[in-house]
């Protein structure tokens, strides 16, 4: 799956990703590819995303997702 993560500065991540762990308002979100459709808020802590070379993480003070057609969108900040 492709992902992006936006903050209002720059470009933090753009690439195929395995699987993206998120700070969900209600507790940690795994997302894998040919995840439903999904929009939600996230909570302050570490995104986590897994390439098939290495394993990155990106702390974050809330923010949104969307996940749509295998296409994750983060809009961090």
């Amino acid at each position: 799956m492709t992902v992006d993560i936006l903050t209002p500065d720059k470009h933090l991540f753009n690439g195929e990703a395995s699987y993206v762990g998120l700070p969900g308002i209600s507790g940690s979100l795994g997302i894998l590819s040919n995840h439903a459709p999904l929009v939600t808020t996230l909570a302050s802590g570490e995104i986590t995303v897994k390439t098939d070379k290495e394993e990155l993480s990106f702390n974050v003070k809330g923010g949104t997702v969307e996940v749509l057609k295998n296409h994750v969108t983060i809009l961090a900040q």
